[in-house]
């Protein structure tokens, strides 16, 4: 028979990371039970891939959390505040209000905090961990990087600087070649689904608005549909809200150039 127990988030992380690192999945279903008046995380992000990273996480996992819409074109990540949280002043930052309030910035440390919190999207071996972190970082150091800068030219700078937009989608193109080779010997960037695809996903699916070309990128583009069929991964590109794609333009041609 099945029974069911009704637990508070805090009382039910610990036994969900135990049975994820234990890999198996006893007949006992937990309902998790959102605590009154407020979540144990607060999430402070805006309508950017950097944003989704820490929404999809958090809806992968399941986590309930209030969201704080930052409006970057008002500089709110520059407020007092927002600083106080994250010293770059740049989106998106987590509190854990469980943990006294502990502010977590950089999307990538996020994802790494919620993954090790829960034990989900992780493994628990400490050579399939550091591949995954390894992946992480590949996207935080070149596909986000690389891709940024060729939006920021491409679609966002004044004046057309052709040689630095194609310096850019060139080399987002040869990150892609390097996911796409990584792709056709895994399902996934290293075996199941993980943080790193969904980090790296949150930017891929950009490709257009950052002008790279993906053809001829099958385990890419297969890879990509894979991730966007998932429902979790959708509803978290949707936060903290849509945006237009000419609102979009504006607020960036404001940023950059400021």
């Amino acid at each position: 028979t099945t029974e069911i127990y009704t637990l508070s988030l805090h009382d039910a992380l610990p036994i969900c990371k135990l049975i994820c690192s234990a890999g198996t999945m006893p007949l006992v279903h937990a309902q998790l039970q959102k605590p009154k008046g407020s979540h144990m995380f607060e999430l402070y992000t805006s309508s950017t891939p950097n944003g989704w990273k820490a929404s999809v996480a958090l809806e992968e996992m399941q986590l309930p959390y209030d969201v704080h819409s930052i409006n970057l074109m008002e500089q709110e990540q520059k407020t007092p505040a927002f600083l106080a949280r994250n010293p770059n002043g740049r989106i998106p930052v987590l509190v854990d209000k469980d943990e006294d309030n502990f502010a977590v910035f950089e999307s990538g440390a996020i994802m790494l905090y919620l993954a090790e919190k829960t034990g989900q999207f992780i493994p628990s071996d400490a050579k399939g961990r550091s591949q995954v972190i390894q992946w992480l970082m590949f996207q935080m150091g070149g596909v986000g990087p690389m891709m940024g800068q060729a939006n920021v030219f491409y679609r966002y700078f004044p004046e057309k600087i052709q040689p630095a937009i194609e310096r850019y989608q060139k080399e987002g193109r040869r990150l892609f070649e390097v996911l796409d080779t990584q792709l056709a010997k895994h399902e996934f960037l290293v075996g199941d689904y993980s943080i790193a695809d969904m980090a790296n996903w949150c930017w891929v699916r950009t490709y257009e608005w950052s002008g790279i070309d993906i053809s001829g990128l099958d385990n890419l583009v297969r890879w990509k549909n894979s991730i966007e069929a998932r429902p979790l991964a959708r509803k978290g590109t949707q936060v903290p809200d849509k945006i237009d794609k000419e609102t979009l333009v504006q607020g960036a041609q404001t940023i950059v150039t400021r």
